[in-house]
């Protein structure tokens, strides 16, 4: 089996792979119900939080859609903070559907500052939601979210959280972070494949949703919570997916978040200077830098490129690269969902090898 060391999809256990290949049941009869009951209920534990979780089956940039077209109309404004790829696709979503974004990015690399965001809170009085990616896993950045959220709760605006690659993971403590739509994806920490995008709801966002005029059907949080009330999904769900997610769940709980949150800290960190150790560079910001994945420079004449293809080929390890201005210039090591110290120290006995084949010419 390869070791995927890439922000997602991520591996998964052979718990959860068996559950996947389960048989067939209907997903209109009682036995869903149960399932549908449980898994709800376990994430509420893991999301922290009382309000409504639903789950949709797609992908996380699905629910990102969901959580604009649910809350948002066309015209309204909302404030976008950026540190990085999927910061900007957050933006793109909302502009799609003919939202006013007032973009607020950061250079790549580093985290949000709580300050401009207040001032342009400040600026911009008739704005109705901040849109903010907690963890960016193209630069390898976890914006403070919990500064952020004081400030847009104090200027009583939505919170529309992309916890994609950070829930189940990195701390985030819904309720009292005060995080009104938060997002995240069953391929990342979850130890599930892609499929599901899991989403809490909170009665500031019901509100809203029922002002929000941009266009829904399928990814309509309304129809989610009356069909969950029946035991139901809408539309047909991502059933072997389910499967999968009820036993990683049970997985998940048995550990604790509290020992997941520490293993994801401790073998980041783990990660983070056993690659300053062979003199490579990290691109993110320390104070700020992921505890899921780690974005580390293309520098002294790596060609990052080649050394992925390498690590890929002759150590069956695969590494993620660049994106967009960063192809190139940086590759990713991602450390989420089931993974241990082997795999890390696995990553590394082989990086000593490739660094000098592909160009490196640092310590």
């Amino acid at each position: 089996m390869s070791n995927l060391r890439i922000p997602g999809p991520t591996p998964c256990p052979p718990e959860v792979l068996e559950a996947m290949s389960w048989q067939m049941i209907n997903h209109r009869g009682p036995q869903f119900a149960r399932y549908l009951s449980q898994i709800t209920a376990d994430l509420k534990t893991i999301f922290r939080t009382n309000n409504d979780v639903l789950i949709l089956s797609g992908s996380g940039t699905g629910g990102l859609e969901a959580a604009v077209v649910n809350t948002l109309s066309p015209g309204d404004k909302v404030l976008s903070v950026s540190i990085g790829v999927f910061g900007d696709r957050f933006a793109s979503i909302a502009k799609t559907y003919g939202a006013e974004v007032i973009p607020l990015d950061f250079e790549w690399g580093c985290a949000a500052e709580p300050q401009p965001i207040k001032d342009a809170l400040k600026a911009n009085a008739d704005i109705k939601a901040v849109m903010v990616t907690h963890n960016e896993t193209s630069t390898g950045v976890t914006n403070d979210l919990e500064s952020i959220s004081k400030i847009v709760k104090e200027a009583g605006k939505l919170l529309l959280v992309d916890a994609i690659s950070s829930m189940g993971s990195i701390d985030l403590p819904v309720d009292d972070w005060g995080c009104d739509v938060t997002v995240t994806g069953s391929q990342k920490g979850w130890m599930v494949p892609p499929g599901l995008a899991m989403i809490s709801v909170s009665p500031a966002a019901w509100n809203a949703y029922k002002e929000a005029s941009m266009p829904r059907f399928y990814w309509d949080f309304g129809k989610a919570k009356k069909s969950a009330e029946k035991g139901q999904t809408p539309w047909t769900p991502t059933m072997s997916v389910f499967f999968g997610l009820s036993v990683a769940l049970k997985m998940m709980l048995e550990e604790g978040m509290t020992a997941i949150i520490e293993r994801h800290r401790n073998l980041a960190e783990l990660t983070r200077q056993t690659a300053k150790s062979l003199g490579l560079k990290l691109f993110a910001d320390e104070k700020f830098a992921s505890n899921t994945v780690t974005a580390i420079r293309a520098t002294d004449g790596l060609d990052s490129k080649m050394l992925t293809k390498i690590m890929r080929e002759d150590y069956d390890i695969v590494l993620g690269g660049g994106q967009q201005t960063l192809d190139g210039k940086i590759f990713r090591v991602g450390h989420l969902g089931w993974f241990d110290e082997k795999d890390i120290r696995a990553v590394f006995s082989a990086l000593k090898e490739t660094l000098p084949r592909a160009g490196y010419k640092g310590a």
